[in-house]
């Protein structure tokens, strides 16, 4: 006796807590890379510089404080650098002298050896902020989180405490205000006596002539230069033309010019903070790279299969109609399962079709809804009733294959309405030898409203264009339990009808093919289903699909290795069902979650261009399908809408499934309930 597990629940959790901290690692790096250099933003107005540049603020008012007679101090903003502050630090090595750069939080979590070089040359640092913002227009909170974050940053890479800090735009009034909360902090705000205005890049000798002492002056003060944020070749040229042309100076940091005592080593859990933050920032960084390739791989084979289906189905289209002849006697086998709504329908469209000398033989598997009453009363002489306890839908399918009279077998659910033509168009493709299978064309009678819309489209574009494309590839993975004929001989090769899987339909079609036979699709042989009609019932009827064809190529996975028909099913159809049905949708919500992100801190009108033209193209898709299925284009405004609900619950049965079959759960054959939307419309055909 087989056990049912349920299905399992706590990963859900763990998808929700993953998507959250995916989220919150990609936004982390959309905030790092926010940071820019001085050049990045238009010129702030200036503002007067106070009597010194160096201004500590205390409960008595500011105090300030300017470089020693004599001195030099060399300060370059929105490092480090890989490329130009490496050769800024051999020039001053070069020429026995020293500088403060003051560092950008994010780029010292990038380069943190580099960091550590500064220190280890005798160099001073100092904050400019973890992003470079303009503080003068950030809240207050944003004002010392930006400041705390580069501290952690520069004790992780290097051990050490920084005592001074330097606002970005730090010549604009807005700047000025934001000492107070630096001062909170217990930093020293450090201005400038001479801005070089070297991010403009107006030429060396400017820079120079901007920073060079005034003639006679007595002390040289602190010069404003930048290592990072663009193209610094000119700052380079011009730092070594001020270490070989400027005579009679020393060059110190700010903290010697001043005369402040060095800066301390940080503590032991400034240090750890800092480590942490550079692991998070670098797991951010890989992981939105990441992202990206994936979304960008994930949209090129979404793309690939869209273009492919297409054009398969053009070919498909084109192939001559199959001819009208009788083919022998057929059996039509309905096994049902508390199908009261709509067995009266159907087994009438069945009687009604225009094939001669058809049998029907419905198996009521145990129902408890009247159904076999009601088959019946309907009194049809060419019907069979057969009953049975309750054995699932396979034990009910070879029940009624073996009561069968006919070579050639329909299988049919319970729900289904045929077209008048529909068997005749059928079992056509039987007039070749080779065919052990034929898959027919099944629409969604009950797409009144948005959710049958919905699946009205999935069917006609993504189920019935696939079937296209798998007929013209000779690999047909699924012959629906709607619609679907088999030849008795093919039945028999495959050893009937098997019940160790919920996809009992794909199984089925699996082991005809491995048996030597051809499966393939009459596109106008038409039978009506009834979709579900609620979200639940659609989770359990996706669920179920999904989990079954899961386990079904899993069963067959040997068709990778072999030949023929079955070679064809495990090289093209099996990988195509691995790649398209369930590993891209796993992707699915990651590509959410980068959405999210990109609405956040991407342009918005990159975003709303990308989602757009994929729009676009599965409209045009869907138009294309619907035409060739003579289907009306009303539905095509809801295709938009299928990217908010519809596509999110699919994926998420994917998951559900995906977690299911790793830990080995099952599910019953379980009945729809059904509304009786496929029996109302045979009846107004």
């Amino acid at each position: 006796m087989r056990r049912y597990r349920r299905a399992p629940r706590a990963h859900w959790v763990l998808l929700l807590l993953g998507s959250l901290v995916l989220l919150a690692e990609l936004c982390l790096n959309g905030y790092v890379e926010q940071s820019g250099g001085e050049g990045g933003q238009p010129v702030p107005a200036a503002a007067e510089t106070p009597t010194g540049p160096v201004l500590r603020v205390g409960p008595d008012g500011v105090t300030t404080a300017g470089v020693t007679a004599g001195a030099i101090a060399l300060t370059y903003d929105d490092g480090p650098d890989p490329r130009w502050t490496p050769q800024i630090l051999d020039l001053l090595r070069e020429h026995h002298a020293h500088a403060t750069f003051f560092v950008v939080g994010s780029q010292v979590n990038r380069y943190p050896e580099l960091t550590r070089r500064i220190v280890a040359e005798g160099h001073e640092l100092g904050v400019h902020t973890f992003t470079h913002p303009d503080l003068g227009s950030v809240p207050a909170w944003r004002q010392r989180l930006e400041l705390t974050l580069t501290q952690n940053a520069i004790a992780g890479a290097t051990g050490r405490t920084v005592q001074i800090m330097r606002p970005p735009y730090s010549s604009s009034t807005a700047a000025m205000a934001t000492v107070r909360t630096a001062a909170g902090e217990g930093y020293l705000a450090v201005l400038t006596d001479r801005d070089t205005e070297d991010w403009r890049r107006h030429g060396v000798d400017a820079i120079v002539d901007a920073a060079r002492p005034e003639p006679g002056a007595a002390s040289g003060g602190i010069v404003m230069l930048h290592d990072g944020g663009g193209d610094r070749a000119q700052t380079v040229e011009a730092t070594r033309r001020l270490l070989t042309e400027v005579h009679g100076y020393r060059f110190v940091t700010v903290s010697e010019g001043v005369g402040l005592p060095a800066a301390g080593a940080a503590g032991t859990v400034a240090v750890v903070r800092g480590v942490a933050l550079r692991w998070t920032q670098t797991a951010a960084r890989w992981l939105a790279a990441a992202m990206w390739w994936l979304i960008v791989l994930s949209t090129g084979l979404a793309l690939v299969r869209l273009a492919v289906q297409v054009l398969a189905a053009r070919r498909h289209a084109r192939r001559p109609p199959y001819g009208r002849r009788y083919l022998g006697r057929v059996s039509v086998i309905v096994p049902a399962f508390n199908e009261a709504a709509n067995i009266a329908a159907t087994v009438r469209s069945l009687v009604a079709n225009d094939y001669p000398g058809t049998e029907v033989i419905v198996v009521d598997d145990g129902s408890t809804d009247g159904t076999a009453d009601i088959v019946r009363r309907l009194g049809l002489p060419s019907v069979h009733l057969i009953r049975q306890a309750n054995a699932g839908k396979p034990a009910a399918l070879n029940t009624g294959v073996a009561a069968a009279h006919g070579d050639l077998l329909v299988l049919v659910d319970g729900d289904t309405v045929f077209e008048p033509e529909a068997i005749g168009r059928l079992v056509q493709p039987f007039a070749d030898p080779g065919v052990g299978a034929v898959s027919g064309n099944t629409k969604v009678a009950n797409r009144s409203g948005l959710l049958g819309r919905w699946q009205h489209l999935e069917y006609v574009i993504g189920f019935n264009l696939d079937r296209r494309m798998f007929d013209l590839g000779e690999c047909m993975p699924t012959i629906p339990g709607a619609i679907g004929a088999f030849r008795r001989e093919a039945l028999a090769d495959a050893g009937g009808v098997p019940a160790d899987t919920l996809a009992e339909d794909t199984d089925l079609t699996m082991a005809v093919l491995r048996a030597g036979w051809r499966a393939v699709y009459a596109a106008e042989a038409v039978a009506w289903t009834e979709a579900p009609g609620t979200l639940r019932q659609l989770w359990r009827q996706r669920y179920r699909w999904c989990y079954g064809t899961m386990q079904a190529a899993w069963k067959h996975r040997r068709a990778l290795r072999e030949r023929g028909p079955g070679g064809r099913l495990g090289r093209r159809g099996l990988v195509y069902l691995a790649l398209f049905q369930m590993l891209l949708p796993l992707t699915a919500p990651l590509v959410d979650v980068y959405a999210v992100y990109g609405l956040a801190f991407l342009p918005l009108w990159q975003v709303a261009a990308v989602w757009c033209g994929f729009t676009a193209l599965q409209v045009l898709a869907a138009a294309y399908a619907l035409r060739l299925d003579r289907e009306p284009a009303r539905s095509l405004w809801t295709v938009p809408l299928q990217q908010v609900v519809y596509r999110q619950l699919l994926y998420l049965v994917v998951v559900q499934s995906s977690v299911a079959a790793l830990l080995g759960g099952r599910q019953r054959w379980q009945a729809m309930a059904r509304t009786g939307q496929a029996a109302a419309l045979a009846t107004t055909r």
